[in-house]
């Protein structure tokens, strides 16, 4: 593995050289998303499309959990190698993984058991709920898995390798497609088999990042750093909390949209499913930026070197900026196409109906999307720096939006008011986030 001083060196280097990796190899973590769902949705029909996107923001609940624990925990281990600090630095890898593995286990114990109540919560219709329950039933039993890739991604990114977990991504990314198309199109294991495929996607990724952190000796830890110290755990729970917090809140706002979109029909939800598949492909630069921001942020913290963050947030806002603005342009001028991609079926007009609810949703989206991009780059500034709270804050400011707009303007503007609910959301993040970046550097300029 290769890692990376971000304290010294051009910012916009630094910054494309950690998310360019990171971008591609969210690209290949979509693409598998985005064949799953069209591999069902063209195999087994519009009705398998709209029960996965049924349950998608029940999925996000545990998977944002897991993923904003894992970002809180990445935190020191960014600042300890920027402060060159080898011991506090396996410190933190080792408890990091003991205290995910704990937490893993207990989640996914909660998700399945928890299952009919959720589905029940969400008013998932109960031709679609069958489906449902199967497919979520084998990823939540994986959670231990998605835990231990995210915790070794991020230590990995933390140190400015943005490679590994791109080759991880890519190879599972492979392995992924091929298991769909011969689990699903082959075996006619439907759900079941996409979910499988996934499972073990992801154990193969996790497995290739474990390997090559072990490879690097000032992040390997010993036995000893895998024993729970009080200080470090007090530590990596006062961030990744309020990460894992933040997420949780977006996701319960998520859920409250799904109980209004979910009653109104399989044809309806195959739509709006279709776009929110896409969703993550939209926000992958957005991501990646995010990652590496954080990384930069963190380390040039750790090393006491604060005008560096001021610079390169400001180029991190430009990127996000004009990579959205290119990316709303490609979604314009093949966005339908690709909503059509997804959705089939014998009825013909309830498939045209689908598309043009997907390809609505989607322009509204994707005309929005510098917004969510400025949400990313200054919430991984703030959380590079220590600075948990504000982020969390922000995730109940979406919340808010996106549980108003989706409950106050179905009624004024139709069904549209449920697509405009989460760019209002977005924006409202961006109310939080950006004043408090820049209090937050004016306060560390003054002391």
């Amino acid at each position: 593995m290769k890692v990376r001083n971000m304290t010294e060196g051009r910012p916009l280097k630094l910054l494309l050289t950690v998310a360019f990796p990171l971008m591609i190899g969210n690209v290949f973590q979509q693409m598998y998303t985005v064949i799953d769902a069209q591999v069902l949705g063209r195999a087994e029909g519009y009705e398998t499309l709209a029960a996965l996107g049924s349950c998608d923001w029940l999925n996000w609940l545990f998977f944002g959990l897991i993923q904003g624990l894992s970002m809180g925990f990445a935190i020191p281990m960014a600042q300890a190698f920027g402060a060159n600090d080898e011991k506090t630095l396996k410190r933190s890898v080792g408890n990091a993984a003991v205290l995910g593995l704990l937490i893993s286990i207990a989640l996914a114990l909660v998700a399945v058991i928890g299952i009919p109540l959720f589905l029940n919560i969400l008013k998932v219709d109960s031709e679609l709920r069958p489906i449902a329950t199967r497919y979520v039933r084998i990823l939540f039993a994986a959670l231990p898995v998605v835990m231990f890739y995210n915790l070794m991604a991020g230590a990995l990114r933390s140190m400015g390798d943005g490679k590994t977990p791109l080759y991880a991504m890519a190879i599972a990314s492979i392995v992924n497609i091929g298991l769909d198309y011969l689990f699903v199109m082959g075996f006619h294991w439907a759900v079941e088999g996409a979910a499988a495929a996934t499972v073990i996607a992801q154990t193969i990724s996790c497995a290739y990042c474990i390997i090559k952190l072990k490879g690097f000796s000032m992040a390997s830890p010993s036995k000893a750093d895998f024993r729970l110290q009080a200080d470090m755990c007090k530590k990596l729970i006062s961030l990744g909390v309020p990460v894992a917090a933040q997420n949780i809140i977006i996701a319960i706002g998520g859920m409250i949209i799904l109980r209004v979109v979910n009653p109104m029909g399989a044809v309806f939800m195959a739509g709006y499913t279709s776009t929110s598949k896409l969703y993550g492909v939209l926000e992958i630069a957005a991501v990646s930026f995010g990652y590496s921001t954080s990384a930069y942020a963190g380390q040039n913290f750790g090393a006491g070197k604060r005008d560096r963050i001021w610079k390169g947030v400001h180029v991190a806002a430009v990127l996000g900026i004009v990579t959205a603005l290119l990316i709303t342009a490609c979604m314009f001028l093949f966005g339908r196409a690709i909503i059509a991609s997804f959705i089939s079926g014998d009825d013909a007009e309830a498939v045209q109906k689908s598309i043009g609810v997907g390809c609505e949703f989607l322009y509204i989206m994707s005309g929005s999307l510098p917004i969510l991009y400025l949400l990313h780059v200054y919430r991984s500034a703030l959380q590079g720096m220590g600075n948990t709270f504000m982020p969390m804050l922000s995730g109940f400011a979406e919340f808010v939006m996106r549980t108003a707009a989706a409950l106050i303007l179905p009624g004024i503007i139709g069904y549209t008011g449920v697509f405009w609910a989460e760019v209002l959301a977005w924006f409202g993040a961006d109310l939080i986030l950006i004043p408090a970046y820049y209090i937050t550097m004016r306060k560390i300029k003054r002391t």
